[in-house]
């Protein structure tokens, strides 16, 4: 057996409650399938970190120089330095968008994580061909973690 990645988890949103390794058991499944992903996220360690609107927005706007919220970043590490990369991901993006389409917040949540992860397999999703590819990747990462049972349960606090 393939042994898990380090994960690095952090959580910044001050109204989510973390699954930290419900979320490390999600990583270690997509990795488990890598090969059904383009080979998968590649070899080091990953960091993952939860974010509000705001947080996410400004590092949009340092890194990519664009101000505007967003749902996923992802940022590809240096193999050769044991990082695999990092994905940040917004809470609040989450949130409205599983309220406003009657989707399920974990569900949803764990999307974007998976998203970033794709990204990270080398999946793409600007050009119309690519971003079809994405989703499917998507949606075929997603129904491989509800039939693993390892679809994180992530809570939003009031």
């Amino acid at each position: 057996m393939k042994v898990a990645r380090r994960t690095s988890i952090a959580n910044h949103h001050p109204r989510l409650s973390l699954p930290r390794r419900a979320v490390q058991c999600a990583i270690h499944t997509l990795d488990q399938a890598a090969g059904r992903f383009n080979g998968g996220c590649p070899a080091g360690e990953l960091s993952l970190v939860f974010l509000s609107d705001v947080a996410l927005a400004k590092i949009h706007a340092d890194f990519l120089h664009d101000p505007t919220p967003t749902d996923v970043i992802t940022f590809a590490g240096d193999g050769s330095l044991g990082v695999a990369g990092e994905i940040c991901v917004s809470v609040d993006r989450a949130a409205a968008y599983a309220a406003g389409h009657c989707h399920d917040f974990s569900t949803e949540l764990t999307l974007y994580v998976v998203h970033g992860w794709l990204h990270l397999a080398g999946y793409d999703d600007i050009q119309p061909a690519k971003k079809r590819r994405m989703r499917a990747a998507e949606a075929r990462a997603l129904a491989l973690l509800q039939a693993a049972a390892a679809l994180p349960t992530f809570v939003l606090r009031k």
